[in-house]
C-alpha cells in the first residue's frame, strides 16, 4: 500500500505536468534555441551565434548611444512608477475595505465597483484617456477655461506621464486583492493590542498591519512589475509610437521577421523579471506563509 501512494500521487500530478511541459517547457525551449540562430532578410539559419545577444549592448563600450541599454532601463522605470504607485494605492484601497467597512456584503459591492474596468478590454480603456487629457481635452479645456494655462499642456498625452497613468489604471486591481487577502487573514485582536498599549493609527499600520501584509505585497508587486515590464500594448498606445519599451522591440522585431534578435530580447527580459521576481521572493517566504 505504501509504495502504491507515491506512484498514485505521480499519476495525479502526470496531467498538470505535462501541460505545463507542453505549453511553457517547450516553448521557453524553442525560443532560447531561436535566439542563438542567424538570421537573414528572408530566411533563419539554425547556426548557432551569439550576435543578437551581442546586439543588445552594441555601443555601450564604445561612446556608442547603447540604445537597447536605454530600453531596458526605460522599461524598468516604468516598471517601478507603476509599483510605487499601485502600491500605495492598493495598500489604501485594501485597508480601508478590510479595516473599514464591516459589512461583507458591502466589501462585495466595492470590489464589483473595483473590477468595473475590468468589464472592458485593455485597448478600449486606454483609447478613453485620449479625448480626456488630448490637446483639445477635457481636462486641457477645463484648465483653459479656469484660466490656469495659457495653452494646451502637452505632456499630459503621448508621454512618460500618459504611460504610468495608464499602467497604473490598468494593474492596480492586481495590487489590491492579494493584499486584502493577506489583511484579512490578520487577527483582529494584534490591532486592538496595538491600540490598548496606545499605538496611534499610524503606528499600527507601520507596525502591525503592514509586516503582517507583506505575502500580498510581494505578490502583488511580482504581478504587477511581470505585467508592466512584458508589456507593449500599453506603451504603443498610450505613448503615441514614440516611447521605446522592451516588449515594444520585441514586438516589432517579430514584426519585420528577426526572431532570433526578438527571441534573445525575450530571453534577456525573462531573465531580468526572474531577478526581480526572486529579489523580491527573498523578503518573504511564499510557501511558507500560503
Amino acid at each position: 500500500m505504501n509504495t502504491r501512494r507515491p506512484l498514485f500521487a505521480w499519476l495525479q500530478a502526470a496531467p498538470l505536468a505535462a501541460v505545463f511541459v507542453v505549453f511553457f517547457l517547450v516553448p521557453l525551449g524553442l525560443i532560447v534555441m531561436v535566439s542563438f540562430w542567424q538570421a537573414t532578410d528572408y530566411e533563419l539559419i539554425p547556426a548557432f551565434t551569439l550576435q543578437s545577444y551581442l546586439d543588445i549592448g552594441s555601443g555601450c563600450g564604445d561612446g556608442g548611444p547603447c540604445v537597447m541599454l536605454r530600453t531596458y532601463l526605460s522599461t524598468l522605470k516604468f516598471s517601478l512608477l507603476t509599483w510605487a504607485i499601485t502600491f500605495v494605492l492598493g495598500f489604501a484601497v485594501a485597508y480601508f475595505l478590510a479595516f473599514h467597512v464591516r459589512s461583507t456584503m458591502w466589501q462585495t459591492v466595492l470590489f464589483i465597483v473595483c473590477t468595473v474596468p475590468f468589464w472592458t478590454s485593455n485597448v478600449i480603456r486606454m483609447i478613453s484617456w485620449i479625448p480626456l487629457l488630448g490637446r483639445n481635452g477635457l481636462v486641457n479645456d477645463t484648465l483653459m477655461a479656469a484660466g490656469l494655462v495659457q495653452q494646451p499642456v502637452e505632456w499630459l498625452l503621448f508621454s512618460d506621464f500618459s504611460v504610468v497613468l495608464a499602467f497604473v489604471h490598468l494593474y492596480t486591481m492586481f495590487m489590491i486583492v492579494p493584499i486584502f487577502n493577506s489583511m484579512m487573514r490578520i487577527d483582529r485582536a494584534l490591532i486592538e493590542a496595538a491600540r490598548d498599549n496606545g499605538a496611534t493609527a499610524w503606528q499600527t499600520v507601520w507596525h502591525v498591519v503592514l509586516p503582517l501584509s507583506k505575502t500580498g505585497i510581494v505578490i502583488g508587486s511580482i504581478f504587477v512589475i511581470a505585467l508592466v515590464m512584458g508589456d507593449f500594448v500599453t506603451v504603443g498606445v498610450m505613448g503615441g509610437q514614440q516611447i521605446a519599451s522592451v516588449g515594444k522591440v520585441i514586438q516589432t522585431q517579430a514584426g519585420v521577421l528577426q526572431f532570433p534578435a526578438a527571441a534573445a530580447n525575450a530571453v534577456v527580459l525573462l531573465g531580468v523579471v526572474l531577478l526581480m521576481i526572486v529579489a523580491l521572493t527573498r523578503l518573504v517566504d511564499l510557501r511558507k506563509e500560503l
